[in-house]
């Protein structure tokens, strides 16, 4: 897609569950992009604008965007904060994420990466803010990984970690919208903020 069809502009039969009043912000993108552009469950610009409402985006600003899967949110950030971003991630061709750079008329100020989140190439004190978006399960989960990753922001930046979880703990029973992605490790991952476990 091009950029003039990122965001939407009036378009007929567009897929009412991508639109949200909660996300003013991503509601606006076109949701055959955000769809095209999903690498997990979640919907990452949600997942993005709402941590955004926790950090002090400003124009200017470097951003790690680690784990960014296709790089939709971090295209997010430059259209909807002017900050520059470093869409890292290990998985996902960067020549392709260049591509969804450029079709969303950000080329200017998002950065594609291929690096692994244990052995990044960036210099100690680089970024502003780190957001990792639905991703830092992958890598994150050593007890010493959020020391090394604090290295490569500046004193006193924030390190924002948002990722999928429930409202409310589930039971046996999945529910049917659910039952076709749902796979058996799934359950043992994800729980609510209120969970016993």
């Amino acid at each position: 897609m091009n950029a003039g069809s990122c965001r939407q502009e009036g378009h007929i039969n567009v897929d009412q569950r991508l639109i949200s009043d909660r996300f003013p912000r991503a509601s606006r993108y076109h949701p055959e992009w955000v769809l095209a552009g999903v690498s997990g469950g979640a919907n990452p610009l949600w997942l993005t604008e709402w941590l955004s409402q926790a950090l002090d985006l400003r124009p200017g600003m470097r951003v790690l965007d680690l784990g960014c899967g296709r790089a939709i949110s971090s295209v997010f950030l430059r259209r909807e904060f002017g900050v520059q971003v470093w869409a890292t991630d290990l998985w996902f061709s960067v020549t392709e994420n260049l591509q969804r750079i450029r079709d969303g008329g950000v080329e200017d100020g998002v950065f594609p990466i291929h690096a692994d989140a244990r052995s990044l190439p960036f210099a100690a004190g680089f970024f502003d803010a780190v957001v990792s978006i639905d991703s830092f399960s992958y890598y994150g989960t050593d007890d010493l990984y959020l020391s090394y990753l604090a290295r490569f922001v500046k004193a006193g930046g924030p390190i924002g970690i948002a990722g999928a979880g429930l409202i409310r703990e589930m039971d046996d029973l999945i529910p049917a919208h659910l039952r076709e992605w749902w796979n058996q490790d799934l359950p043992w991952c994800l729980h609510s903020v209120l969970s016993p476990t």
